[in-house]
């Protein structure tokens, strides 16, 4: 554990933990949705963001904030809308958000492809102390939210037209869905990249439903799991001296790996251990004749 005496690495390692909390806190709302990869598109807008705040020489973190809450608030709209051109709208959003990133990081006056790459897949070591209070306070702010209002936010994403009909402010909760992906997704830009938050928002919640079966069991592993995710992949990467948002996402996906081959030998060992009914050894509608 030597590597977490210096302070870098521990800024590191909180602002990975708070991240590993919050992202699978709020995926799983996404996964039961069957909106795995807005976290994806909401990262490609937030790069214009980015771009915004490097040209006008103001922080990249709350334009890219205000500039995905945006982008988001509009996938949501044009997702409510539930027409095919909606998915050509979204598509435009995303790939015009990633465009015009690029475009205006260009145009700033911080032109290396450092710069880009470090907003792209992550650059966590080089979290400042001014980074690290916004990542925990509005992670803090979004786990509280997810767990919080939990039993709505299931009504939603299980049946919008029974919560609709319950009186659930269906659409203020959506909304409040949009928003918060957006944030998570701008704080995570420095553990893992905008390119690879989606991951951390899925795939936890994706090796808890192997093992579980109730949605609060799944949330509880999925967060766990993000954790353990996180935190680990922080060590390795100052250990192999590796990306740390990528060592995260590999850590994460070899869990879930691990969770799917466990448990599909589990299954398979059980059914042989299993007796087979008599009834089963020769088809009911089969009669013998003598």
């Amino acid at each position: 554990m030597g590597l977490f005496q210096y302070e870098f690495m521990l800024r590191a390692l909180v602002g990975a933990l708070v991240i590993g909390l919050a992202a699978p806190a709020l995926g799983i709302y996404l996964v039961q949705r069957r909106l795995s990869l807005i976290g994806d598109g909401v990262g490609h807008v937030a790069l214009t963001g980015v771009g915004v705040g490097l040209l006008l020489n103001r922080s990249p973190v709350i334009a890219a904030v205000i500039v995905a809450a945006i982008g988001a608030v509009a996938i949501e709209l044009i997702r409510e809308r539930g027409r095919t051109s909606g998915d050509m709208a979204l598509a435009i959003l995303f790939y015009g958000g990633i465009a015009g990133g690029v475009v205006l990081v260009g145009l700033s006056s911080n032109r290396s492809n450092a710069a880009l790459m470090s907003y792209l897949f992550g650059a966590l070591t080089t979290t400042s102390r001014t980074d690290l209070v916004t990542i925990a306070i509005l992670g803090v702010v979004v786990l509280i939210a997810m767990i919080a209002l939990r039993p709505a936010l299931f009504a939603i994403c299980h049946d919008e037209e029974y919560a609709r009909v319950s009186g659930l402010p269906v659409r203020a909760l959506n909304l409040l869905l949009a928003v918060t992906t957006a944030v998570t997704v701008t704080i995570a830009m420095r553990a893992v990249g905008l390119l690879l938050i989606s991951a951390l928002m899925v795939v936890p919640v994706a090796t808890a439903q192997q093992v579980t079966r109730g949605f609060v069991g799944t949330m509880a592993l999925a967060m766990g799991l993000g954790l353990v995710a996180a935190g680990s992949g922080v060590w390795l990467a100052g250990t192999l001296d590796t990306a740390p948002g990528a060592t995260i996402v590999v850590l994460a996906i070899t869990m879930f790996l691990l969770v799917a081959i466990g448990t599909a030998t589990w299954r398979t060992l059980r059914r042989r251990a299993l007796p087979v009914p008599a009834t089963e050894l020769e088809p009911p509608d089969v009669v013998l004749k003598h």
